[in-house]
């Protein structure tokens, strides 16, 4: 049992047990207050019923004409968590609010290609690859811990306002960018 429910600014002094993790960016706490501030009602975080954060969703609405959606800028579900549905639970909340809310004709989220546990997720969840964005997560200068600069992939789902399918693409793992094209 859990409890979703909107993220809360002294939430994030209690994001440790969650961003420890590999896959996990990790922002300044301005990142936050920022989502916080313009996007209240795309912020979420799951809590046991001790009050223990589970996970957390933010996300923001951008873009202009069809290219407006929502967006997906950090999911991350703490380890001892995993395997439970929540990220699905939150993800799906934030496709709702970017759908009636916000109108939006697409959810996109970016995920580094070597995470096939949330690729497989996000595909299973109705995500397809719109582009891969050459060294991506090197090019945020935050929070990659060390690593090789890594590629990303832009996954979308189309909402509502998308009836024809617009931002599926069936050949987007082939569709190369550089990372200042994005």
């Amino acid at each position: 049992m859990s409890i979703l429910r909107p993220l809360r600014a002294e939430d994030m002094f209690k994001f440790n047990n969650i961003n420890l993790d590999v896959w996990t960016e990790t922002y300044g706490l301005s990142f936050y207050l920022n989502y916080l501030a313009n996007w209240p009602d795309l912020c979420y975080v799951q809590t046991a019923p001790s009050g223990r954060l589970m996970g957390y969703i933010i996300g923001n609405a951008e873009g202009s004409d069809t290219e407006w959606h929502g967006h997906v800028t950090a999911l991350t579900v703490a380890p001892e968590y995993r395997r439970l549905g929540l990220a699905r639970k939150m993800t799906a909340l934030l496709e709702v609010v970017s759908d009636t809310s916000y109108r939006g004709f697409f959810v996109d989220l970016f995920v580094r290609c070597k995470n096939d546990v949330a690729i497989e997720m996000y595909e299973g969840m109705g995500y397809s690859v719109w582009r891969r964005i050459r060294e991506y997560y090197g090019s945020l200068g935050m929070g990659h811990r060390g690593r090789d600069e890594e590629d990303a992939f832009d996954m979308r789902k189309p909402l509502t306002r998308d009836p024809n399918r617009r931002s599926v693409r069936s050949n987007g793992r082939d569709m190369i960018v550089d990372h200042t094209g994005v």
